[in-house]
Parts: C-alpha cells; structure tokens; sequence
C-alpha cells in the first residue's frame, strides 16, 4: 500500500470509531495488503491520537488461541495499543452506544515494572513484571466482519488495521506477583447475565500467557516499539469472544486469582 493509502484507511477507521459506523473490509479494498501495511495503518492511528491528546497506556495481544487462529486461517497472534480513554472500572458500565459491536474477552493482565524490548526470555519478562491482574477486554469492530455483498469475512489485516479490534479493558483489583501463581492454570467462569456460558485456562494463551508477552516484545521490536515501565499487557484471551448486547451483564469468576465484571447499559 502507498502513504497515502495507509493514511487514508486510518484516517477512514478513525472516523468509524468516532461515528459508530463500520467501514468495509480493507482487505477487498487492497487485495494486496499485508501484515506491514496493517500495522503502518495501525501505528498512522497511533500518531494521530497522541496528537490528539491521547496517552498509550499499554498494548494487547490476539489471536493466540489455536482456535482463533484456525478460524482466521492463520498461525501468529496479532497486537493492538491501550489508550488512557479504554479504561473501565471493575463493576462499572459502558454507556449506551459508546461501541459499535461489543464483545468480552477474559484474560490475564500483565503490569510492568522495567521496560522490554527485542528479543527477550520468559524469565526476564517475569523479571520486569511487577504484578498479574485478572481482567476483561472488551472488544469493538470498526470493520465489517463479513463483507454482506461477497459474504467475504475480514482477515488478519483488517483486525490488525483496526487495532487488533480492541476498545477497552477492565482490570479486577486484585493484584498479584507474577510467581505466585502458575498461569498456565489459572482460569476462569464467565457468566453472561448470571449464567455460565463459558470457562478458560491461561493455557490457552499459547500455553502460556508468559510467552505471549515474549512475542509481544519481538513483534514490538521489529517495528521500532518497545514495552515500558507501567504499561499494561493484555496477554490474549483464553475464551471466545462473548457478544454483549445493550443490557448483558458480564461476571469472570478467576478463582483464587480474582474476580472483574462489566455491564452494558
């Protein structure tokens, strides 16, 4: 894609988020896109909401589930940046018509003490974690899921264009050393108002949210980025994303590790 092709699908996707209106896929838009230009669209987003007033307050992992990654055809995990403006309250609520198609994903939240870059091991990610959260990620698309002419679904790049389809988190109060528990065990009951719809273990998260950071901090290398002290990481959903229509009212019930809800008005 040419400058002014990536600065013209995020200018285009800014303008979906602020006026709750989808755009088509960019992905039919540019059948030649590729990874690189959906993360140029995505960092051309970057730019423009720092200067905007905007402060990043951490980065997301997807698409780290094997059957995430089979449903989309693809075998890496993509990223996304927090914004300050995404963060929720434990037990709070989104108003009514804030996104376009909410969903909730449950995950293990990483808070760092030290920053991370490159090539890193698990052990120095442990190294620089200062605490592990429970925590929620709510989901939003500013592009179509599937195109309704072509019944074309969206692919890998237009996820990655769109911010890896995040829109806020929410982070239990609980807080925890990051060798306090074993997070390839660590879980959790979602309940959809009030009734179970869904479990998950940090396993997962490939098969171990630890590592998800690891790949986090190369991906982030490659692209001159890097994980700073007080950020926080979403390491990757280990449930399916669970539609949440006006009026659903969300529960993760993490066990010994914690507790996070959200309701939609």
């Amino acid at each position: 894609m040419t400058p002014d092709q990536i600065n013209q699908a995020a200018a285009d996707l800014l303008q979906a988020e602020a006026t709750r209106h989808q755009i088509g896929i960019l992905s039919g838009r540019h059948p030649d896109m590729t990874l690189d230009d959906a993360y140029a669209i995505q960092s051309a987003q970057i730019a423009q909401k720092l200067s905007a007033g905007r402060q990043i307050i951490g980065w997301k992992i997807g698409l780290t589930s094997k059957v995430m990654q089979d449903a989309l055809g693809i075998d890496t995990p993509d990223s996304g940046v927090l914004y300050d403006d995404m963060m929720f309250e434990t037990g709070g609520r989104v108003p009514a018509g804030r996104f376009i198609q909410p969903r909730i994903e449950a995950e293990i939240a990483f808070v760092m003490k030290a920053p991370i870059d490159g090539d890193v091991t698990r052990d120095q990610v442990l190294a620089a974690t200062e605490a592990v959260v429970p925590s929620l990620e709510i989901l939003d698309t500013r592009v179509q899921r599937v195109d309704p002419a072509t019944g074309q679904p969206r692919k890998i790049f237009d996820t990655v264009a769109d911010n890896a389809a995040n829109a806020g988190i929410v982070l239990g109060r609980e807080r925890h050393a990051p060798g306090q528990h074993d997070l390839r065990w660590t879980g959790a009951i979602l309940r959809k108002n009030h009734e179970v719809v869904a479990t998950g273990l940090g396993a997962a998260v490939l098969d171990d949210p630890v590592m998800g950071i690891v790949w986090l901090a190369r991906r982030m290398g490659q692209y001159g980025q890097r994980i700073e002290a007080g950020q926080v990481i979403l390491s990757g959903s280990f449930i399916a994303p669970l539609e949440c229509p006006s009026g659903t009212v969300i529960d993760a019930d993490f066990g010994p590790f914690g507790s996070v809800s959200i309701s939609f008005d």
